[in-house]
């Protein structure tokens, strides 16, 4: 009986493209080491309103690729000879617009667009997860470093 086994090139392929995936969380309470030991401006407010937003992550390029392989790879073995490179090629096409959108779709996340009415008077807008609640009338923190700003309780 023959078992059938992944090549070994195949597993450290598919595994590399999977660590290529892996991001830290992002979240308005999670610091990257390289946010930490930085003085960041801390100026109070009071939430106007909140919309929720979706959060698009940029394409790698990865899903595309993968589609491309796998339907390449499984169009190639349709048919003989030629039919079997042209359905090779069928099969990579379709295989890359398909891989192209799963990666989009993986990528969103949700997210709030919370507009604050600083104690100043001004009105400010910051768009980050949606992994803190806010209702309007909460009173909130504004942390900037300069470069990126986060809403906090």
């Amino acid at each position: 009986m023959k078992s059938a086994a992944i090549p070994l090139s195949v597993a450290l392929a598919g595994a590399g493209l999977l660590a290529g995936c892996a991001t830290p969380p992002e979240s308005g309470s999670v610091y990257n080491s390289y946010q930490t030991m930085n003085e960041q401006v801390i100026r109070m407010g009071t939430v106007e309103s909140i919309r929720n937003v979706t959060i698009a992550s940029p394409e790698s390029g990865v899903g595309t690729m993968s589609g491309v392989a796998l339907g390449g790879l499984g169009g190639s073995q349709i048919g003989g000879g030629k039919g079997s490179i042209a359905t090779g090629i069928i099969g990579a096409v379709a295989g890359g617009l398909v891989g192209q959108q799963v990666e989009r779709n993986a990528g969103n996340r949700a997210g709030f667009e919370i507009t604050v009415r600083l104690d100043s008077g001004e009105l400010r807008a910051i768009t980050q997860p949606a992994d803190e609640m806010f209702r309007p009338g909460d009173r909130v923190r504004l942390l900037s470093n300069g470069y990126t700003t986060r809403v906090t309780h």
